[in-house]
């Protein structure tokens, strides 16, 4: 069997912040490697604090390394001008955080379709797969609730489409489960395993939970800056 194509590979990543009056900088990575394969679910495991969002943020653009390289298909990114992140983010990348950041003025159906139309995408197509993508996840009759009306399962459900809008390769998934019992948890889990199967979908899985890491197909620990598996 061919080895799987390597989606995104960051090289030797360092990452410090601002510390306390005794110790001046906090550093989170310290020359790290990482490779995401195509078509696999790959968790990050790890202490609070230990630098999981951080690199996550990174690899997706949403933060910058002191030092090192972030390729995405053997282009790196860390020379890319804001507008092009911004780019790469909304057609390459689906975002899905612990507090699903749904827009609260919105209703399910306008923040699912929000990508597509921030792309400048056609309007009623946009709607159009925004409804197709609630009716996959189960949530199509919520579709004229504002997030303040949906259960916290609905609302990561909502987030989870949201984030497939405009077609990703890659979901960044930052503690997915973090806020939801066991029937949710297992319901975004199978979720992402499905979009995994069926769409080819990268997945960087950001979790405290071995027990839901253990369920990837790659489970690396981030401790003392680096990887290990």
């Amino acid at each position: 069997m061919s080895e799987a194509k390597t989606v995104i590979e960051a090289k030797d990543l360092y990452k410090s912040f601002e510390g306390s009056s005794d110790k001046p900088r906090l550093e989170v990575l310290k020359g790290m490697n990482f490779t995401l394969p195509e078509a696999k679910i790959t968790s990050v495991i790890g202490s609070s604090g230990s630098g999981k969002s951080t690199l996550l943020h990174i690899l997706g653009g949403l933060d910058h390394a002191d030092k090192g390289q972030i390729l995405w298909d053997e282009r790196d990114i860390t020379q890319y001008k804001p507008d092009d992140l911004a780019q790469l983010r909304n057609s390459y990348i689906g975002f899905v955080f612990q507090f699903h950041h749904l827009l609260p003025e919105f209703t399910a159906l306008e923040n699912v379709a929000m990508p597509a139309l921030i792309a400048g995408k056609d309007a009623k197509q946009a709607y159009d797969r925004a409804h197709t993508l609630l009716a996959r996840f189960g949530v199509e009759d919520r579709q004229d609730h504002r997030p303040a009306q949906l259960s916290g399962g609905e609302q990561q459900r909502v987030s989870m489409a949201r984030a497939l809008m405009n077609n990703p390769r890659v979901i960044l998934a930052d503690e997915p489960t973090g806020n939801l019992d066991d029937t949710n948890t297992n319901i975004i889990l199978d979720l992402l395993f499905e979009l995994r199967d069926t769409e080819g979908i990268s997945v960087l899985l950001i979790t405290h939970e071995k027990d839901i890491a253990y369920r990837s197909d790659h489970v690396l620990e981030l401790k003392n800056g680096v990887l290990t598996s």
